[in-house]
């Protein structure tokens, strides 16, 4: 598709498909008279000419999240080597640029942030301010509904605490676009489920049609859970004035929890942008994953890699989903980092993610089974 529409080139994929462009730079959905999804024009430019060098034709969009970059503790396996002991501020604000910069360096130009993750909004704001980045030069998305609560501590007995009520999200967007300002483009709902009831608000719904109408800021949400699949559906009925209120969603999808994609090729296909989250399921999908059941799939993944980490072909299985628009490394690392950029090459190969999901299909978890899991990953 052509930035004002018509048919999509054969052999091409347009990574927004049924947007377009208006004169302000606003990306609005040709579907239903729908919302107004404010991503940058860099991004989409970007997106085009890296997937089809990398793909002959195929785009592939990796983006970085930071929620393993903006505060002492997280849940991803072996966070706390990564991290090395060294907390103190200056010490995390530092390695998070330096992720950043080499993120920005291998043309990733989507970044994710949260409330919650600690200072990954504020580290992300210094490291545009000192880079002099413009607004627009990448998309940056983050979140509210979540308040972080550690103090700065790896053990703390909660590091989190969960409210989608409309106080929480008025004060929080204030406090994203003090840090953010104009940079910041998609405001997501922190993982709605069905339980929290923020989908039936009808204060909170009002309040964000409020941001979709006065086209600052896409409206989104993020989904976690064994529902993932429902509350995506759910997300794609709800409408202000004739409109759908959500531009963009962002799930969970891996090689384990495969439960919420054809719900998600859905949303892609009513012009929805679709983010991936946890595509190497907080690091249960990489060596660092001790557990002897995971073995046998870990060594097939590892020679499907031919040479490079197992990981690599893990994370490319998310990133060839025809639906993903973006899909979100968890790198603590610029060696992470690195490595999860030469997935965008090991997705373009032939057959080799889809062999990597035949080869894992009998590995996959029940949505119940991996989320309780995921519930038990210890902080560290």
């Amino acid at each position: 598709m052509g930035s004002e529409g018509g048919e999509r080139d054969a052999g091409t994929h347009d990574p927004l498909p049924r947007l377009r462009w208006d004169h302000t730079g606003v990306l609005a959905t040709r579907l239903r008279g729908g919302p107004g999804l404010r991503v940058p024009r860099v991004w989409r430019e970007h997106s085009r000419r890296a997937g089809r060098e990398q793909t002959g034709g195929r785009p592939l969009s990796l983006g970085l999240g930071l929620a393993a970059l903006g505060r002492p503790g997280y849940v991803n396996l072996g966070h706390a080597d990564d991290l090395g002991g060294r907390y103190d501020e200056q010490v995390m604000e530092r390695r998070c640029h330096d992720v950043l910069d080499a993120a920005w360096v291998g043309g990733i130009r989507h970044v994710d942030a949260a409330r919650s993750y600690g200072l990954a909004e504020a580290f992300l704001a210094s490291w545009l301010a000192q880079r002099k980045r413009e607004p627009g030069a990448l998309a940056v998305s983050s979140k509210w509904g979540y308040t972080y609560t550690a103090g700065w501590s790896v053990t703390a007995a909660r590091h989190e605490v969960k409210d989608h009520s409309l106080a929480t999200l008025t004060r929080q967007l204030a406090e994203s676009r003090a840090l953010l300002g104009d940079h910041l483009d998609i405001y997501q709902v922190h993982s709605a489920t069905l339980e929290s009831g923020v989908l039936d608000d009808e204060h909170v719904l009002d309040a964000l049609a409020v941001l979709r109408d006065d086209g600052s800021l896409t409206v989104g949400l993020t989904t976690s859970g064994p529902d993932q699949a429902v509350v995506v559906r759910r997300a794609l009925e709800i409408e202000r004035d004739g409109r759908r209120l959500f531009a963009s969603v962002q799930s969970t999808w891996n090689l384990l929890e495969q439960s919420a994609g054809a719900a998600l090729a859905e949303a892609h296909a009513e012009g929805m942008l679709v983010i991936v989250k946890e595509a190497l399921a907080n690091g249960r999908l990489t060596g660092r994953n001790r557990d002897p059941a995971f073995a046998p799939a870990w060594a097939r993944l590892t020679d499907l890699a031919q040479g490079a980490d197992g990981s690599t072909v893990a994370l490319a299985a998310a990133l060839s989903r025809p639906w993903a628009d973006v899909v979100l490394s968890g790198a603590a690392t610029v060696e992470h980092l690195r490595a999860n950029l030469a997935a965008t090459t090991t997705a373009g190969a032939a057959g080799g993610t889809s062999t990597a999901e035949d080869v894992l299909a009998e590995w996959a978890e029940a949505p119940e089974i991996y989320w309780s899991v995921r519930r038990a990953l210890p902080w560290n």
